[in-house]
């Protein structure tokens, strides 16, 4: 059962022979109750302090808890944009790649094409060194068939000289 300061205060005692000194004890009652009455209210405040601390303690962990839930979702939003960098640029790797693919394969398409223009130049510088000689041959013959005929002409003109001037 528990004890109020008006219980103290309302306490009555049964006076005997020889008993205690009622001014005393109700002196003594009125002490007590005054204390008990301080004690009451200290513990009341510090009953509420208590809440009021546990309450913010509870408040401390909820922030506690979202500092760490933030924590988590911070890392993990690091951890998908470095995947997501790293897929980037393994696409732009592969990108490169097949360009360079594309680049090679267009370099070389143009060496052989070039190499055929070379072989077809050469073919087509062959055929008229061919064509030259051949024409070079021809008024080579005509020349001396003109020179011939010159001698010849010359030849029949002194003939005629002669036997004009005999």
């Amino acid at each position: 059962m528990k004890i109020t300061p008006s219980d103290i205060q309302q306490q009555q005692f049964r006076i005997r022979f020889r008993g205690f000194d009622v001014r005393e004890v109700d002196s003594f009652l009125e002490s007590i109750t005054d204390e008990f009455q301080a004690l009451i209210r200290e513990n009341t405040g510090q009953q509420r302090e208590l809440e009021r601390l546990k309450l913010e303690i509870e408040e401390y962990r909820d922030r506690e808890k979202a500092f760490q839930d933030s924590m988590v979702n911070a890392q993990k939003g690091l951890d998908d944009m470095r995947a997501n960098a790293e897929k980037e640029a393994e696409l732009i790797v592969a990108e490169a790649e097949i360009r360079a693919e594309k680049i090679l394969s267009t370099v070389h398409s143009r060496l052989t094409q070039l190499h055929d223009d070379i072989s077809e130049l050469k073919r087509q510088r062959m055929q008229l060194e061919v064509e030259l000689e051949t024409i070079l041959e021809a008024h080579r013959k005509l020349l001396d068939m003109s020179t011939e005929a010159m001698e010849a002409e010359e030849t029949s003109e002194e003939k005629l000289k002669y036997l004009k001037g005999t």
